[in-house]
């Protein structure tokens, strides 16, 4: 990532600005010659994927800029089994006001809210309620999250309770199984179904890419499933014993650079799962930068699924102000 005042100016383009917003994927017949052409060389995929923190760094305010913009792509999260409607309530305050304002004051920054608030289905109404005129749309997770296993009807029809209830966007699980058995059809079919429930919202296809297997897989799944008119496609539900990792962003990434070099149609990304610190988001974003360009570094196209991230991000944030690193708990999200 070169450090140049244009490109400081391209991230503190953040929030505040209209956004454009591409249109959705419609996605197309599922053409199987295409996924089984599909390959992945893992070595070569781990050797560029593993230059990447080593080699991409940005310091002072190059940094404190990348960060800032970092926030606004978060989709601030909570998917425990003891959520309750003031916890979720004070989250979605901690989304519309992620900064101290006395940091973005002497940054030189107006306001800036994250991209979006996840949560369970129960949790919707007061999530869109809690955000009413902020501009943060509510996401889901859905179709029996975190498994993907309840029973197909079930998983419709969640969707589509999700959606009355106000969400925006559908984070959906795929079966796996599909994928462990070369089942393209199914997944299609699947696919198909839960963008179709989605209606206008749109729906960010979680793969699971911890339970695929393969890095083959990983990159044959995110075809099929942008296929199938996926508008984001999403590594992991975070329950996995293995979540986001720079090999499967690298596969990942470039699927959707093909599709968009075939179809004409760009599908966003959201790695999630394990990406906790401010650091990590850097590489995250530079990895973004060299494989798709500026134009994914804006919400439509490119989400961080995460709960911890911010606390760090405002943490280091407030070292680039201060000279002073501060305790976690001045930072806390809810």
């Amino acid at each position: 990532m070169t450090t140049t005042t244009e490109q400081t100016e391209t991230a503190l383009s953040a929030a505040g600005l209209p956004q454009v917003h591409e249109p959705r994927n419609d996605g197309m017949p599922l053409d199987l010659d295409w996924v089984k052409s599909v390959q992945a060389n893992t070595s070569a995929i781990e050797r560029r994927a593993a230059t990447l923190p080593g080699r991409r760094s940005v310091k002072k305010d190059y940094q404190a800029a990348w960060l800032l913009k970092a926030i606004t792509l978060i989709d601030l999260t909570t998917l425990a089994g003891d959520d309750t409607e003031g916890r979720v309530r004070r989250l979605c305050a901690k989304a519309a006001n992620p900064v101290r304002q006395d940091l973005l004051e002497a940054m030189g920054m107006g306001p800036i809210h994250t991209g979006a608030v996840c949560v369970y289905h129960d949790m919707v109404p007061t999530a869109v309620r809690a955000l009413e005129g902020t501009g943060i749309p509510v996401a889901a997770v859905s179709t029996g999250f975190p498994a993907g296993l309840s029973p197909f009807h079930l998983r419709v029809a969640e969707i589509t309770e999700s959606v009355k209830a106000g969400a925006e966007e559908i984070d959906i699980v795929i079966s796996r199984r599909h994928v462990l058995t070369g089942n393209w059809q199914a997944l299609y079919d699947e696919m198909r179904a839960f963008r179709d429930a989605c209606g206008d919202a749109h729906v960010k296809a979680i793969l699971a890419t911890g339970e695929l297997g393969s890095l083959r897989n990983v990159a044959r799944a995110s075809v099929v499933c942008m296929m199938a008119g996926a508008d984001f496609i999403k590594t992991s539900t975070g329950k996995e014993s293995v979540n986001a990792t720079l090999p499967v962003s690298l596969v990942m990434i470039r699927a959707i650079r093909e599709y968009e070099e075939r179809m004409g149609i760009k599908v966003g990304y959201k790695p999630a799962g394990g990406i906790s610190k401010a650091k990590d988001a850097l590489t995250y974003l530079a990895l973004i930068k060299e494989e798709l360009g500026d134009r994914w570094l804006q919400p439509d196209l490119f989400r961080f699924g995460a709960s911890s991230l911010l606390g760090d991000i405002e943490r280091q944030l407030e070292h680039h102000v201060t000279g002073h690193y501060s305790a976690g708990y001045r930072h806390a999200l809810a």
